[in-house]
């Protein structure tokens, strides 16, 4: 093979090391429990998201202790209820 050609196939393999050493990194923080934690205070957060199809998704978001469910994705977002909340 000619000197260039090696040049680029090593650096190929270096970046595709480096990206897997970093997602297996990730992976291992997460399995472990460190997982980045939501900050004190915050008042907004997503708890839950599914898939409805590739364009639409129902997110479950809780505001101020309360929660509501919207449907994003298609021609408009929708807020589809607010959900009762739960006794202690």
């Amino acid at each position: 093979m000619t000197p260039e050609i090696t040049h680029w196939l090593t650096a190929a393999a270096s970046l595709l090391a480096v990206l897997g050493l970093v997602l297996l990194g990730g992976r291992l923080l997460r399995a472990g429990g460190f997982a980045p934690a939501a900050r004190a205070g915050t008042r907004v957060g997503v708890q839950e998201s599914v898939a409805l199809d590739p364009r639409r998704r129902l997110v479950l978001v809780r505001c101020d202790g309360r929660e509501v469910l919207l449907l994003t994705g298609g021609t408009q977002d929708q807020v589809v209820g607010w959900l009762p909340e739960r006794a202690a």
